[in-house]
């Protein structure tokens, strides 16, 4: 599960409906609608947010938002209204990191996008998130680039 701290429209077609299906899926995991994904780390934002469900649900209206933009039909009616809510903080290191995440994924599989796409140095964040200073968050699971350019790691991002 990928919780993008990064504004959606950098995501490419597959990583958007990825974000959408998994954003419901962390909505279902907050309401206690599932059990599964309980204790993953991308939640841990959103459950110290002061309205956690309210908060997942603003977060997932952006995603509907640039779903539309593009054309595509995402059942709105599985989020409900959107509440106003307090933003959730993101570090500039944790942006940073994500945005070199994507960058690796969509060179593989969308080099269109990932070319148009690298030359951006400061990406926007969620509409959602406010940036603030500091390095990775400490809920991240780290990747790292081998020698070969996979990526490889002993937890999931």
């Amino acid at each position: 599960m990928r919780l993008w701290s990064l504004h959606p429209k950098y995501l490419d077609a597959k990583g958007l409906v990825a974000l959408w299906r998994e954003g419901l899926l962390a909505k279902a995991v907050l309401e206690g609608k599932t059990k599964g994904y309980n204790s993953h780390p991308q939640l841990l934002r959103f459950r110290e947010h002061e309205k956690p469900v309210a908060a997942i649900s603003a977060y997932l209206h952006a995603v509907l938002e640039e779903g539309r933009f593009r054309g595509y039909r995402f059942d709105e009616t599985k989020l409900g209204h959107a509440i106003e809510v307090g933003p959730i903080e993101v570090s500039v290191g944790q942006l940073r990191y994500e945005w070199r995440h994507l960058l690796f994924k969509l060179e593989r599989r969308d080099p269109e996008r990932f070319r148009s796409l690298c030359g951006i140095e400061q990406p926007d964040p969620h509409p959602l998130m406010r940036v603030v200073p500091g390095d990775v968050e400490s809920w991240e699971v780290i990747k790292r680039a081998s020698a070969s350019g996979d990526e490889s790691g002993s937890r999931r991002a």
